[in-house]
């Protein structure tokens, strides 16, 4: 065979330099700042009614990577989402509001989900949320069916579908990649690199550490960016938006974050190295960050934030008093989300007609 390369070989794909998205003023980033400040209070709120076994199950907590959710969303609310059980700031990051999210982790009725997916299942039709999945990797495949739908309506979106380190490594997921760049599917695969896949750092669990690279083996646009800046999140973001909506595939994108806490309420998370959660908080806390880009930079006043903090705490204190006062799911709803509802009725004691593998076939042409 000769030097030259095969035909059928990909061309690097590289993202556009810039995503052309107006840059934000102050006003902006006071709502951005005051969402991912509403995004930790209502995690650490969730916490403490967790111990209070108001909350019950799993329960995974997103303190710490706020910047990712929140700089997604502000490119890409009108998009669909899909993600895996550590949802809740993606839920309210895409519009959910706290009381519909905190009634759902206390499992009521007027939960996001009825009270019937609690903490790991948020969903939200009306907000394109497309449900959070317990099954590490496995919601991966379905964004290129939501991807499929969105080319077949010719609808200007982008599935976004945010799985974490640990997911990267499921064969479910290289799967997803494959066919996603095989048809040119408009998905932005994201990957929220916490540092550690339940309680096993990166490094130990994968020879390759950024896996955005896991793109190249598809030839898919692929890029490693801090995600630690809100600001940073929305530029590349919009960047990778612009190119998968001008027709050039899918990209995947490695969000470098980290988790304040364990992996789920039920892990002290003794396995970090001495200092490295204090270091972080020190150097690379979402909030402190944007906060203090607020007030030096934007000369915001810090009594103009501590003012925006309290709103804050004001809502998180409603949205726990409505999810405490909200009814729970009637146990006759038990199976309303389980099975497709019957749309054919038989008379009492009437046996449903019964199809040979012949009538079948004839029915399906």
């Amino acid at each position: 065979m000769n030097e030259q390369a095969r035909p059928d070989a990909p061309a690097e794909r590289t993202l556009p330099e810039h995503s052309g998205l107006p840059a934000l003023d102050t006003a902006d980033l006071l709502a951005l700042y005051r969402e991912m400040r509403l995004l930790r209070r209502l995690e650490e709120v969730a916490a403490k009614a967790y111990t209070q076994r108001k909350i019950l199950g799993f329960c995974h907590l997103y303190i710490g990577q706020e910047s990712v959710a929140c700089g997604v969303g502000a490119v890409s609310k009108d998009d669909y989402w899909i993600t895996a059980y550590r949802d809740h700031g993606h839920a309210l990051a895409k519009g959910v509001s706290a009381r519909a999210v905190m009634a759902e982790l206390f499992g009521k009725e007027t939960g996001c989900t009825k009270g019937q997916g609690g903490s790991m299942h948020l969903f939200s039709k009306e907000h394109r949320l497309l449900g959070g999945y317990g099954i590490v990797g496995a919601h991966v495949p379905l964004a290129n069916g939501v991807a499929w739908a969105i080319r077949h309506r010719n609808e200007d979106r982008v599935c976004v579908c945010y799985f974490g380190d640990g997911a990267a490594n499921q064969g479910a997921f290289f799967e997803a990649l494959c066919l996603a760049a095989l048809y040119k599917l408009p998905v932005l695969f994201i990957c929220e690199n916490n540092g550690y896949a339940m309680g096993t750092a990166t490094h130990r669990g994968s020879a390759l550490t950024d896996m955005s690279l896991r793109g190249m083996g598809v030839g898919m646009a692929h890029k490693q960016v801090e995600g630690f800046d809100v600001e940073v999140v929305r530029e590349e973001v919009g960047r990778a938006r612009r190119f998968i909506r001008e027709g050039n595939g899918p990209v995947i994108l490695e969000l470098v974050t980290y988790r304040h806490r364990g992996h789920s309420m039920s892990d002290p998370a003794k396995y970090r190295p001495d200092g490295e959660l204090e270091h972080v908080k020190q150097e690379s806390d979402p909030l402190v960050i944007l906060r203090k880009r607020l007030e030096g930079l934007h000369k915001v006043e810090p009594a103009t934030l501590d003012a925006l903090d309290a709103s804050v705490e004001d809502e998180c204190d409603d949205a726990v008093r409505f999810a405490e006062e909200s009814a729970e799911p009637p146990v006759s709803t038990l199976y309303d989300y389980t099975y497709a509802p019957q749309t054919t009725s038989y008379a009492v004691g009437e046996d449903a007609p019964t199809h040979t593998l012949e009538q079948s076939q004839q029915e399906a042409g």
